[in-house]
Parts: structure tokens; sequence; C-alpha cells
């Protein structure tokens, strides 16, 4: 009788769930505050296998910034191209800014790129030029989702959909902002009427 005991497969290398674990620490401490060890413990590696995969913190640090910036991780986004009705579709779009300002299931508050990156952008080679093409990226997804709403007729024609993506875009941050000082999502859900009404008016 063979009694050769099985020899387990080593778990396979998820790469994108090691770079959800590293976004959730940047998103948390920051740049400089995500120590190698916190990185490592989230992304369930050691730090030799972090360099062989990723290279060092910085090219860790952007390639998780690729990652959030061109995977729908954006809650707002999706929410405001799921909604079928543009009305509800905005007012969709700040619920989910709210929530994820105040409720975030990883303790974070608010966009990866507007709560850690933003921050970094001015020290952190690299980030100013990614956070300029997804600030570009969004603006270009909002005002995508306003014309296609004016090509179907359910909204006037001259509708800027430009500065409504803008807009819409700014009003978010703000929310982001006012979460991270401390407000609740009560308080904040106080504006949504008269932040959709200003998206959503017609006069340029």
């Amino acid at each position: 009788m063979n009694d050769t005991k099985k020899v387990g497969r080593p778990k396979k290398f998820d790469r994108d769930q090691a770079l959800l674990g590293a976004i959730s620490v940047f998103w948390k401490q920051g740049y400089e505050g995500a120590s190698m060890k916190l990185l490592t413990d989230a992304m369930g590696i050691n730090s030799p296998s972090l360099y062989a995969e990723f290279g060092d913190k910085h090219a860790l640090y952007l390639e998780a910034i690729d990652r959030y910036a061109n995977n729908d991780a954006c809650a707002p986004l999706v929410a405001l191209e799921s909604e079928p009705d543009i009305g509800l579709a905005v007012r969709a779009f700040f619920e989910a800014a709210i929530n994820y300002s105040t409720h975030h299931e990883s303790g974070a508050r608010g966009c990866f790129l507007a709560s850690c990156v933003a921050t970094s952008a001015g020290h952190v080679e690299g980030t100013a030029e990614m956070l300029r093409d997804a600030i570009e990226a969004t603006d270009i997804r909002i005002t995508a989702r306003f014309d296609l709403e004016k090509a179907r007729g359910t909204l006037p024609s001259d509708f800027p959909s430009s500065d409504r993506a803008k807009l819409l875009f700014d009003l978010r941050q703000g929310l982001v902002f006012r979460a991270r000082a401390g407000l609740s999502d009560r308080q904040l859900s106080k504006d949504i009427d008269k932040n959709v009404a200003a998206v959503m008016s017609s006069i340029a």
C-alpha cells in the first residue's frame, strides 16, 4: 500500500485580489502611511513576493491607481449609468457618493482618487498625470450619459452636457470633503434635491 501523502498545491496567487488589498491600505493610510507590513498583510503575500510581482511600493501604488480607475470601481458612476431614468440616475449618483463617503466597507471615506491619490499628486511621481486622466475619463463618461438622454429626447437638445458633467463631479467632491470632516449621511442627504435640480437645469 502506498501511504505517501499527497503534497497540497500552493494556493494560486490572485493578482487582482492582491491589488484590491493594496488599494484598501493606500485608501485608508495614504501613500506615506502605507507600510510594507500593512501592504503585505492586506495582500496576503510576503515582501519578496511583492517586489517580484509588483516592483517597489511606488510601482504598486501606480498600478493600484490604474486598477481602480479602469475597473468600474466608482460606485456613483456605476449608479449613474445603471439607472434608466436620468433624473433618478443623478440622484442615485449622489446617494452612492454619500454612501461610500460615510459607510464604505473598508472604513475608508469617499473615492480612492479623491481621498488618497489627490493628496499625493504633488509629490509622488506619476500620480498627477494619472489623476488628470481619471478626471478627464470621468467627465467623458458623465457627458456621454447626458448626451444619450439628449439623443433619446428626454433632455433638451441644448442641455449643456459637458458643463453639467463637471458640475456633477465637483458636487460629488464637495460631499466627499464634507464626509471626511465628519458630517453624517443624514446631514449630507439634505442637499440632494438641490444638487439634482442644479445638475438637471437646462440653463447653461
